[in-house]
Formats: C-alpha cells, structure tokens, sequence
C-alpha cells in the first residue's frame, strides 16, 4: 500500500508519515506482513485502534501494519462456563457489545474502551474496576524471534496493573509477540459481575460489590465515559487523545510522604486476578494533576496554573490540551503534533512531581518522543 501518515491511524490524530503501511484483514495477512518485514529487517510497528500510541512528526523508518483481523468464536466449557476466542483485530467495544447480547458476563464494565482485542491483554487495560486479566484464559502469538506460534496461559502471561509479559517484551513498541487471538472465559448469566467501581454503582443504583443488569451495566458506563469524552467522537475535540494518558501511581505504604494530602482518594492495589495486594496503595492521577493546579481545558488560551504560576497557551500554542472534560487525557485541539500534546503531558508530569513528590508514567507507547 501507498505510505500514509501515521495521523490518520490514531485516535489522537497526530503522527508523520511511514515507510510503509500494510493493511492486515486477516491472520494470514499479518503473519506474512510481519515476516516479510523481518526477513528485510525492517523496524515494526502494529497498529490496530490507534488508541495507544502517541507519534512524533518524524518519518517512522519500517512497516506499519495495521491489524484489522475480525472474527468471535463461543465455545460452551464443561464447567458450565463459556470460551470467546476473539481474533486480534476486532474492535474492542464490538466484542464488549456482542458478549452482552450473548448474555456472556465478565467484559460489561470495559465497553467504550478504544482499540482492538489484541491490544487489551497487552496493556491489561481495565477500567470501572475490572481489567481483561481477570477474564483472559489465554492468548495466541507469533514470536518473532523463534518464527513459531506460541500460546501464553494465565500464569506465563504474568498480568500486572496496566502490565504484562507481552508488554515488557516490546521494543520501542515493536513486539516480540504478536497477538494473532485473545481467548476470554465468560460466565452465561443475565447480570453483571459484582460492580467494584464506587461511581459506576452509584449510577446504577446499587450496593458496591451487587450486580445489576448485563446490558444496564455496558450502557450506564458508555454514559460515564462520554460524560468524560472518552468515547470516539468525531464532533468532540475532547475524544482525540488517547484516553487516559497516564495510569494511576501505586506507592508503597512505606513509601508514602505527608506531601500527599491525607484527603487523595485511594484505592486497593488488585492483583491479575482481582484480589487485595497489601501493602501498598494506588492513587488517582487525575485527582494528582488537577489538584497539582491543572484544571480542566489547561493548554488552551486563558488558562492557567495559578500554583506553579504557568500560562496554558504557553505550553503548545493552545494546539493541545488537557481535555475540558477529564484532566487525565492530553488532546488534540484540532492542527496539533504530537510534539504538543507531549509538551502539555510533560508539563503535567512534572507539575505532579513538583507538587506531590510523585511521577507518573504515561501510559501509550510514544515513539520519537519522551516526556
């Protein structure tokens, strides 16, 4: 295919152009764009909903391949349990979507999340409580240095917040392993998994830890998240991000200073597959940046952080921001480069540091940036 710009493939609508890109419909596809790309020892990049990455404006020197593979595949489980292979292309929240209308729970709590199946075990992405590593039964790959098929288990895929074996294996976010599927264990039954997320049960009108309607559920957060523009929306400048940029500090107890105010919400450190973790304690980065005097909207004109005495417009030119919505996505005004939305990433990161005694780590590969 003709090189297109890495713009046009991510959902923060920023990045240069390619060397090359290859459009993979199918795992035959990407098995041979994959290998092709190797015997010519060129860099790779795989691409699916574009919602983790975040690119400079420099030439990407390799092959993009962009994974569109499709395909859901229900298996009944002898435990009375249900397995949904679901091949690594397939947009995420249609997999969500088409769970729930089975009357398959487990996935309900992650609808709107951008991206591709492939990618959530990746990144172990969760959100409202859950995370996919406490569905995940096991993932097929293609390693690329041994060029064989290779599928993790629950316990090689070694799942952490936001963490993984398969992520830990990247390089400058080229992959060792590629996901060719991801194979879910769902339970058949008409209501959701007991409802952690303190917010989301409120808005259904439940207890936490109760359960409430499957599809009630995967609408009610749907609303919730288009309420913090993080559901793709082409009218709203608020959705061209990445999504959460970074993922919420864990601290040890013992690590934990008076320069962290006694009032910061924090939560429980849960392990891959949902249990406490002691010792330590996981705070909210938006709650950080905004209270590190990063309001909503800081990057466009007239906005300011009165505590670190910083002029918004100053950062990017007003080209991006924080979202008027969420204080935890960097956006896209509308002509901005990736090098701007770093620049206002890196001004919150360092506002938090300065404040709070905390850094955060980003959470979408960046490639030909740092912060």
């Amino acid at each position: 295919m003709n090189a297109l710009r890495l713009s046009d493939l991510t959902t923060t609508a920023v990045g240069g152009p390619a060397a090359q890109l290859v459009e993979a419909g199918t795992e035959e596809e990407l098995l041979a764009a994959v290998a092709a790309a190797d015997d010519a020892a060129q860099r790779v990049l795989l691409v699916g909903g574009g919602s983790n990455i975040l690119a400079s404006e420099q030439r990407f020197e390799g092959t993009v391949v962009h994974v569109a593979s499709r395909g859901v595949v229900v298996t009944e489980d002898a435990d009375g349990e249900v397995l949904v292979e679901v091949a690594a292309g397939h947009p995420w929240d249609d997999v969500v979507r088409e769970t729930v209308a089975l009357g398959l729970a487990g996935l309900e709590t992650l609808a709107g999340i951008p991206g591709t199946a492939g990618a959530t075990p990746v990144q172990n992405v969760g959100a409202y409580g859950a995370e996919v590593s406490q569905t995940i039964e096991s993932v097929r790959t293609w390693d690329r240095e041994e060029r064989r098929e290779r599928t993790f288990g629950f316990e090689e895929l070694e799942f952490s917040y936001r963490d993984s074996a398969l992520k830990r294996s990247m390089n400058a976010g080229s992959p060792r392993y590629v996901v060719l599927s991801v194979t879910f264990r769902l339970r058949r039954q008409d209501e959701s998994m007991p409802v952690r997320y303190a917010q989301l049960a409120t808005a259904l009108g439940v207890e936490a830890g109760e359960r409430a309607p499957l599809e009630l559920v995967r609408e009610t957060v749907l609303r919730l998240r288009a309420s913090k523009g993080m559901v793709l929306d082409p009218e709203d400048r608020d959705t061209f991000s990445t999504g959460s940029f970074f993922t919420n500090p864990v601290v040890a107890h013992d690590e934990l200073s008076d320069r962290i105010p006694a009032d910061a919400p924090r939560y429980p450190v849960l392990d891959a597959r949902g249990h406490e973790v002691p010792g330590a304690v996981k705070f909210s980065a938006a709650w950080l940046i905004d209270h590190a005097g990063f309001g909503k909207g800081f990057g466009l004109p007239g906005t300011r952080n009165e505590l670190l005495d910083l002029d918004g417009a100053a950062v990017a030119g007003g080209r991006a921001s924080l979202s008027t919505k969420h204080t935890l996505a960097m956006t896209n005004r509308g002509s901005a480069t990736g090098e701007d939305v770093a620049a206002v990433a890196r001004t919150a990161q360092r506002g938090v540091a300065e404040v709070f005694g905390i850094t955060l780590v980003p959470e979408p590969v960046l490639l030909g940036l740092s912060l």
